[in-house]
């Protein structure tokens, strides 16, 4: 028997602590029409096992990397043998199986994982929810762990008593960081703890805190945290109270964050995570064309043509003269075999832009589209 209703009528907290109280078994789903998000927890005997959300901010593999575990390469690695051998194992246990990390490390990033995903769902106060009851449980965890039910609500509610100190000075997460101006006043020397200095060299003047966190890959609440700290001692401050930052311009730089997060995951091979930033980009500002283009990449690379042309046309609406709009449509068009397509859109990328940096190859491009148009259509009246 399901468990379900809004989370108006019974918040968040009291759903998980019913479900630890009451040792249940089974999977519970927010969904949030105001975000656009969806999440997943895994209880098992009211202990939560896994969660998962839609908008993962921490893919597994980038955790690895940033946090100097594992090399790209291992991860390229790991991800071939998913794909060309059919391995079914997951990501984690290919990587402890190829003795890249052990298994202390996968369960302890894991458990981040999982944390950070509940903490996130426990402070949305809108939405609906639905407990499905198991006998027993198939979670999709990438390692065996159990987090107490209570313990995350308390270490919850400490964050949330937190954030309300916070937020006196830092409102939101789309506020962009500032290195303050040099105060004679100031100390000589900065005493700073190395999260602290983590943090500070990420401060670029562009950056929102989310970026920054998802650069990091570390917790949205740890970075406007340590952001609180910096501002205290006036090490820095935010371009929305000091300049005048508008709505779009923060919306732009969050967008622009996502992107370069979209960038690097195409890198390593990770489409998923690709496809997931890109859209991110687009949530955060609908004027990113950039964004648009990301993802209809990484849709590409993901073999979801289809969709990657849909995309491509809202990004060519919203800036008809961007020249790197034409040259990603006459790509989307030559790969479904379109030549004539393919060509009449490089030809506007050329006129566009056409001492752009890859206007000598698309020159050629064009030259071959043509001469295969007339190659087809001369073999069809033959």
């Amino acid at each position: 028997m399901a468990i379900e209703g809004p989370l108006r009528e019974l918040g968040i907290h009291d759903v998980f602590q019913l479900l630890d109280l009451s040792r249940k078994t089974g999977t519970l789903t927010i969904t949030s029409s105001l975000r656009d998000n969806q999440g997943t927890v895994y209880f098992e005997n009211g202990a939560v096992v896994y969660a998962d959300i839609r908008s993962n901010p921490h893919p597994l593999g980038e955790l690895l990397i940033r946090a100097g575990k594992i090399s790209e390469g291992d991860l390229a690695r790991a991800r071939d043998a998913q794909t060309r051998s059919a391995d079914a194992r997951r990501l984690g246990e290919i990587l402890v199986g190829r003795e890249a990390i052990t298994r202390k490390e996968l369960e302890r990033q894991v458990r981040f994982q999982v944390e950070e995903v509940v903490f996130e769902l426990l402070s949305w106060s809108e939405g609906f929810f639905r407990f499905e009851e198991r006998s027993t449980l198939d979670a999709p965890a990438e390692a065996n762990i159990r987090i107490s039910t209570e313990s995350l609500l308390m270490e919850g509610a400490r964050r949330i008593d937190e954030w309300s100190r916070i937020e006196g000075r830092v409102p939101h997460l789309g506020v962009v960081p500032l290195l303050a101006a040099v105060d004679d006043s100031h100390a000589a020397l900065l005493d700073l703890l190395p999260d602290e200095w983590e943090v500070l060299a990420e401060i670029d003047g562009a950056r929102d805190l989310r970026g920054i966190a998802a650069n990091l890959a570390r917790s949205d609440f740890d970075v406007a945290r340590v952001v609180f700290g910096l501002l205290s001692t006036g090490i820095v401050e935010l371009a929305e109270e000091n300049a005048p930052v508008t709505a779009p311009a923060v919306a732009a730089a969050r967008a622009a964050a996502f992107v370069d997060q979209a960038r690097d995951a195409l890198r390593i091979g990770d489409h998923e995570s690709a496809i997931t930033a890109a859209r991110m980009a687009v949530a955060a500002s609908d004027q990113s064309v950039a964004g648009r283009l990301m993802l209809a990449r990484a849709l590409a690379c993901a073999g979801r043509h289809d969709e990657a042309s849909a995309e491509l046309r809202a990004a060519l609406e919203a800036d008809a003269l961007n020249p790197e709009v034409h040259l990603e449509l006459g790509n989307c068009a030559a790969r479904r075999g379109d030549f004539e397509g393919a060509a009449t859109h490089w030809e506007r990328y050329l006129r566009l832009a056409p001492e752009d940096l890859f206007a000598p190859r698309v020159r050629d491009a064009v030259d071959n589209a043509s001469r295969l148009r007339r190659i087809l259509q001369e073999s069809a009246c033959v």
